[in-house]
């Protein structure tokens, strides 16, 4: 089976209409595309470099405000002159895009207009025709979009290892794209990752402690490779970029990864993607992984990390929930997130107790018994100091 159709997805700067875009990503996703959501009130910059890191096929805009005519032309000339005009243009706007706007915008190299009344069957149908063949021969890459390029590249050697009949051809292919990640490669940037249930904050946090990067290292470049769910033959909703502030700045690099079936909170290309990251130029690569459960170890099996932090709600349960929570033997950094919830405080005692039976000297799963850190955040809040914490333990560590 092929690699999905990746398609980015946003609304423009002063627009925060969000509902019908909502609906049309659901409805992709359910026919096997992998929608890269940016979100709501987005720049035309800020929507280029997303589709460029992401190496998307095209990208749909919804807008409802007005404007349309100078905001998709000046998407598409941003794209050109990035040298990524293969990535295409596309949108709608119910009533407030008129036919003879659609007209004039398609002169300027918009690829296609939805009216209202146009059904979200045949929207699916246009990207599947128009963007689900393999691309044509693409302009020669600059800055980021190598990079984009090959992480693509490596995605799809696995999409074609996992088909049932495989060519000699296709597994050379998988075979020359295949990268060891080897701690002697990995020589410059330290490597975070994140893991923790779904809606404990790990994304926010992320933002968060990118911001206190970017203001430390006027130079320094920062790559974070996020992860969401998805099955094997289905669509994607890869919606981290979504809550992502601090982070939309071209020393940041980001790319989504849908996880295509595999369990764990990773992808099956994750290790080979992140071995490319962490030889390329930045200080810091940061992975998310999916929402995890009791049982999720992503990080264990292959020492693809430096460091692990664990991000957990207050509200995880009763104490016997806490002691089925397997990547609490392994983190090196705890964090309770929310913290200003009611429960917190609690939730800090009863989290100390459990970290308490994996100090030296007493048994535990963790190689060299080494202290873990616990951290209370608020990452919603502006300049928490529970935040501050954590980005000095992180920066503090080898």
């Amino acid at each position: 089976m092929p690699s999905p159709t990746r398609i980015l997805t946003a609304v423009p700067i002063c627009d925060g209409h969000d509902s019908a875009i909502n609906t049309i990503n659901l409805e992709f996703i359910r026919h096997g595309i992998e929608v890269i959501y940016l979100g709501y009130h987005r720049s035309v910059g800020d929507i280029v470099r997303a589709a460029i890191q992401e190496d998307v096929r095209a990208i749909g805009i919804s807008s409802y405000n007005g404007g349309h005519i100078e905001f998709f032309a000046a998407v598409v000339d941003l794209l050109r002159k990035k040298g990524a005009g293969d990535i295409k243009v596309f949108g709608g706007g119910g009533g407030t895009i008129t036919h003879d706007d659609a007209t004039a915008m398609r002169r300027k190299g918009v690829d296609e207009i939805f009216f209202a009344g146009t059904s979200l069957d045949d929207m699916v149908k246009f990207v599947h025709r128009r963007y689900g063949k393999p691309r044509a021969k693409r302009p020669r890459p600059k800055s980021d979009q190598e990079l984009a390029h090959k992480l693509s590249e490596i995605e799809e050697a696995y999409g074609i290892r996992n088909r049932k009949r495989r060519t000699p051809n296709a597994q050379r292919r998988t075979q020359s794209l295949k990268i060891a990640n080897r701690k002697s490669q990995i020589a410059n940037p330290k490597v975070i990752g994140f893991t923790g249930p779904g809606g404990a904050g790990k994304t926010t946090l992320i933002d968060e402690l990118v911001l206190r990067y970017l203001n430390q290292n006027p130079k320094g470049r920062i790559a974070i490779l996020s992860h969401d769910p998805s099955v094997v033959g289905e669509g994607a909703l890869l919606g981290d970029r979504a809550t992502m502030i601090n982070s939309q700045d071209d020393r940041v690099f980001m790319r989504s990864m849908a996880t295509r079936g595999q369990a764990g909170g990773l992808s099956p290309a994750t290790h080979d993607c992140l071995a490319l990251l962490a030889q390329s130029n930045f200080d810091y690569v940061i992975i998310e992984t999916v929402g995890t459960g009791q049982e999720a170890m992503p990080f264990q099996k292959n020492g693809i990390v430096d460091s692990t932090v664990l991000v957990m709600n207050p509200d995880y349960g009763s104490r016997l929930q806490l002691q089925k929570i397997v990547m609490l033997d392994l983190a090196d950094i705890v964090v309770v997130n929310k913290s200003d919830l009611q429960r917190a405080r609690t939730a800090h005692t009863e989290i100390e107790q459990r970290l308490e039976q994996n100090r030296p000297g007493r048994r535990s799963l963790r190689a060299g018994g080494r202290d873990q850190q616990l951290v209370d955040t608020v990452a919603k809040r502006h300049r928490d100091p529970g935040v501050d914490r954590l980005f000095e333990l992180i920066s503090s560590r080898q």
